[in-house]
């Protein structure tokens, strides 16, 4: 069965790309002219958003590297205590909105620390499955598409990280 399915995972991708260029030819089009406008097309997408990562990268180098996690932590941890929410992930709840790459360390460092069937360690994998990197997903899409306003998109994003992150603690306790 492995034989089967590694089979298949390599020749996929040249499937498609041969089916591509077959219903290509079939439909009499100009197939690799196709192709380098779609290139040129994406290549100005990342010119045009590449400001707009670049800070966010810059943004979360320092917040990393500043001490405004473990302060944020602190600030809200009464509300964390009142709400039952372990407050080893916090740091997790707090960088999901803003940083993939930083988040997913941050999970892994709460798997090894707490393993991975504690009720710490499933928490954080709902959190990571119910929640966005919210910042990083609006500056892309607003970008490509030249929105300038996104107070109310950014509002409504982190109110369902914050409902994804509250719900994710409910149900993983309901069902532990």
């Amino acid at each position: 069965m492995t034989s089967v399915i590694n089979y298949i995972s390599s020749i996929a991708i040249p499937a498609v790309i041969l089916f591509i260029v077959a219903y290509g030819v079939k439909e009499k089009t100009k197939v690799f002219d196709n192709f380098l406008d779609g290139a040129k097309e994406g290549m100005e997408i990342v010119l045009k958003m590449f400001p707009t990562l670049l800070g966010i990268f810059v943004a979360v180098s320092a917040l990393r590297n500043s001490g405004i996690i473990d302060l944020l932590c602190n600030l809200i941890s009464p509300i964390i205590n009142l709400l039952e929410i372990p407050s080893q992930i916090m740091p997790l709840a707090i960088l999901r909105p803003i940083s993939g790459s930083a988040s997913m360390a941050v999970a892994v460092d709460i798997m090894q620390n707490y393993g991975v069937d504690t009720l710490t360690g499933i928490i954080t994998s709902t959190i990571m499955g119910s929640t966005e990197t919210t910042f990083y997903t609006i500056a892309i899409y607003t970008s490509a598409v030249g929105i300038k306003k996104t107070r109310g998109i950014l509002l409504a994003a982190l109110a369902a990280d914050v409902a994804g992150i509250l719900c994710s603690t409910v149900i993983c306790r309901i069902l532990s």
